[in-house]
């Protein structure tokens, strides 16, 4: 079920197993078409409870066969600063939902790595992950065909939260994200990044949510939610939530 309004396009599911479901199926006809016309399908996931569902269904028996996962590149949105084994990681969330369970080459893999020194060397090199992988020339960003967001409870996506600095950047594709009330530290790519994207999904499911998605649904905020600045120019937002939330 969709519903169209001026700002958005929202897709309603009736429970999380379903909205598991059309969030596949549209990952799926979407790589499909972008391989067709460009050969490569460059997709940054997201971390959180909600997203977890969507790649362990990914990897299951109705659809592991389906995707051309040599084709496919897997990024990060963003990652907390733990190591790769630790509970709180998304990458090990990623892992061991979806990239153990399938064939996807290795080099096909750019997680944050969080072996640096600290994030900001973190974030640094990943924006030379992404410049090499998209084989930018300098000033230019990369366009992903897909970015997956979730909806945190304050409004925050990818580890851009209400209020701060990271928010206002215009020329990182990735910054750290470190302060009193970040705990743990973590790498995120930016706004800027995000929205020269070609798809995004934006993930919600859960009574917990419902609070901030009647917000942003009711503009509450003033536009100054995180969630309320992703609008890309030349790119679509879908918003996939269930019935709960």
């Amino acid at each position: 079920m969709s519903k169209e309004t001026s700002k958005l396009r929202l897709r309603l599911a009736k429970n999380y197993e379903e909205l598991c479901q059309d969030v596949v199926r549209n990952i799926l006809a979407l790589s499909e078409k972008i391989i067709a016309l460009r050969g490569r399908f460059a997709i940054a996931l997201s971390g959180g409870s909600t997203p977890k569902g969507i790649y362990a269904l990914m990897a299951s028996p109705d659809y592991r066969n389906r995707f051309q996962w040599e084709k496919i590149h897997f990024f990060w949105g963003d990652e907390r600063w733990v190591s790769p084994e630790d509970v709180k990681s998304n990458y090990r969330m990623v892992a061991e939902a979806l990239l153990t369970r399938v064939d996807i080459p290795p080099g096909n893999i750019h997680p944050i790595r969080t072996d640096h020194e600290n994030p900001e060397i973190s974030a640094a090199f990943y924006e030379k992950e992404l410049v090499s992988s998209f084989n930018l020339k300098n000033g230019e960003w990369p366009h992903f065909d897909l970015i997956l967001l979730g909806l945190g409870n304050d409004g925050h996506v990818a580890s851009l939260f209400p209020g701060s600095p990271e928010l206002l950047l215009t020329n990182r594709l990735a910054v750290p994200v470190v302060g009193e009330k970040i705990e743990p530290s973590r790498v995120t790519v930016t706004l800027p990044l995000i929205n020269q994207a070609e798809f995004i999904f934006l993930l919600i499911s859960g009574r917990e949510k419902a609070e901030i998605l009647k917000a942003v649904l009711e503009g509450a905020g003033n536009n100054s939610l995180p969630v309320q600045k992703v609008n890309p120019q030349d790119g679509e937002v879908l918003w996939f939530t269930d019935q709960s939330a």
